[in-house]
């Protein structure tokens, strides 16, 4: 993993191989231009930059691939929902892999639950338009 983009998109490269980037898969953090968005991308520096990783791709979003980041056999997603970093993203049914994860740090304060008024970066986006 050698780049970190903002708090939910890495870059990732193996040797001999261009370098890809990648979404965090089943999470949304706030966006740079948000408020926590730079503790997010902060937070999934400390976890992840420079550090042996893997990658399992589960798709594509746009150009972008999708996957489960883990370093030392920590899930980098999940890790960042627990500490308030970022949402756990919920389908139709309204669950998600990291929603008790989610609901934890809500109860503990941490990271963006830590204030009322955090706002999902997806109703950000449709309010504000992307960052610039």
């Amino acid at each position: 993993m050698t780049q970190v983009i903002d708090g939910d998109t890495v870059r990732f490269s193996v040797p001999g191989q261009p370098a890809i980037d990648v979404r965090l898969a089943s999470i949304d953090a706030p966006e740079l231009c948000q408020p926590w968005g730079p503790d997010a991308r902060k937070a999934l520096i400390e976890l992840a930059l420079n550090k042996p990783a893997t990658l399992r791709s589960t798709g594509r979003s746009g150009a972008l691939t999708v996957g489960v980041l883990t370093v030392e056999g920590l899930n980098i997603s999940q890790r960042l929902v627990e500490e308030g970093h970022a949402w756990s993203v919920r389908g139709r049914n309204g669950r998600g892999p990291y929603v008790k994860q989610e609901r934890m740090a809500k109860s503990l304060t941490r990271g963006l639950h830590a204030e009322g008024g955090a706002v999902y970066p997806a109703d950000f986006r449709r309010d504000r338009g992307p960052c610039r």
